[in-house]
């Protein structure tokens, strides 16, 4: 298990650091009432006063619900400036604009939320001088469950080698609001949705299976393939200077 105590330290430095090179104001992150932004939004806000986490609701009507109690009860218990920015009507408009032009099936329409909430948070970054923390964790990133160009961009990401049970222990140990903990991790693009009712595997055998290769033949089947489908992900952009 990680010594939490110096994992924060360690982690606090690496962003106050980060900040003070880039000669930006401060940072922007966006505070989904789930886990990982939890702990980022902790994590930047211990280095850099001038932390802002952004609620975005789009669609779903858990974003307006309890993910958005729970961003206000992180904000309101780490001190964290909290703003809202309602993308429903955005993505409506957007939905609209593409009627006759492409007819999107449920993944295109599922990714619409994770990069409205990227152009937004990219924007206040733009006009305050700000970085953009990233919020996905090393069990995410290993299947690719992230939106490319979403929730998968940011400029720095502190929580990026944690597994998804290491950033719940993580949060414990800070005493995060114990609902953030204990709820089903969520993406919050549509109403019902859970990550590993979605996946079909749980985070706790995803990290099983990233700390000691040990895996059902059901569980490494569908870890091994998400992995394999998503490696685009994870490769920089090919250019024909590699060729």
């Amino acid at each position: 298990m990680r010594d939490y105590a110096k994992e924060y330290e360690k982690r606090v430095a690496f962003i106050r650091e980060l900040v003070e090179k880039s000669h930006v104001r401060g940072i922007v992150f966006g505070n989904s009432g789930g886990k990982d932004s939890a702990l980022v939004g902790i994590l930047c806000k211990a280095a850099c006063e001038n932390t802002v986490g952004v609620l975005m609701p789009c669609a779903s009507r858990r974003n307006y619900g309890e993910d958005a109690e729970d961003g206000r009860a992180l904000a309101e218990a780490f001190g964290i400036e909290s703003r809202l920015v309602d993308l429903t009507p955005v993505r409506e408009a957007e939905l609209k604009a593409l009627e006759g032009v492409s007819e999107m099936n449920d993944a295109a329409v599922s990714n619409i939320a994770p990069r409205l909430r990227m152009t937004t948070l990219y924007a206040i970054a733009a006009a305050e001088g700000r970085l953009v923390a990233g919020t996905g964790n090393r069990s995410e990133r290993y299947m690719g469950y992230f939106t490319k160009w979403g929730d998968g961009a940011c400029d720095f990401n502190p929580i990026a080698d944690l597994m998804a049970t290491e950033v719940l222990d993580f949060l414990a140990w800070l005493k995060a609001p114990e609902h953030i903990v204990t709820k089903a991790p969520s993406a919050g693009l549509f109403d019902g949705q859970t990550d590993e009712a979605e996946m079909g595997v749980s985070y706790a055998a995803i990290d099983r299976y990233l700390a000691t290769g040990a895996a059902s033949e059901k569980d490494r089947t569908i870890i091994e393939r998400y992995h394999r489908v998503s490696e685009h992900k994870r490769r920089p952009i090919p250019t024909p200077e590699e060729g």
